[in-house]
């Protein structure tokens, strides 16, 4: 039941993120061997879709100026990052530099680049982009999976903060 007071058409963007902030995600880097080089973003909005055909879904914000040169190539890589990888995610979540100084990666089976010390590897064909507001809902078809750190805890991402699995 709503509140009488609220107004169902127009939701106020510091409650919708106050409201959302309180659901834990993991996070992840996406990453994408591009012609001028490796790219990636941190990313919150993943998970998992289909067992069968096996497909993932994220989001990635219109206004990266990354996802598109990832996307161009039809192909990407998920790491998902460990507690112990909270620089990383930051380094990863701001725009311009290079990122990639001082991160140790390999290249994945489709080429693209896999973060050491991440917990596990995801990578996948983009299936398909739908329409999502501000955002590109990505739907990837998995390709190969690798978990080469599968004690490690993950990185997680509440009420604004990074956190651990008490």
């Amino acid at each position: 039941m709503t509140d009488p007071g609220t107004d169902l058409e127009t939701v106020d963007p510091t409650a919708f993120r106050q409201v959302l902030a309180r659901f834990a995600t993991g996070v992840v880097v996406v990453t994408g061997a591009t012609p001028e080089g490796p790219a990636g973003l941190t990313c919150q909005s993943f998970s998992s879709l289909s067992l069968d055909p096996p497909l993932i879904l994220l989001s990635t914000a219109r206004s990266s100026s990354t996802w598109p040169r990832i996307a161009a190539t039809g192909r990407f890589a998920v790491n998902v990052l460990g507690a112990d990888q909270q620089e990383v995610s930051g380094r990863f979540a701001v725009s311009g530099g290079d990122k990639f100084a001082g991160q140790e990666w390999r290249a994945g089976v489709l080429g693209n680049p896999l973060l050491d010390g991440a917990i596990a590897h995801v990578e996948c064909d983009v299936e398909a982009v739908h329409d999502g507001g501000d955002h590109e809902i990505v739907v990837g078809r998995v390709r190969a999976l690798s978990a080469p750190a599968v004690d490690a805890e993950p990185l997680l991402y509440f009420r604004s903060a990074y956190r651990r699995l008490a």
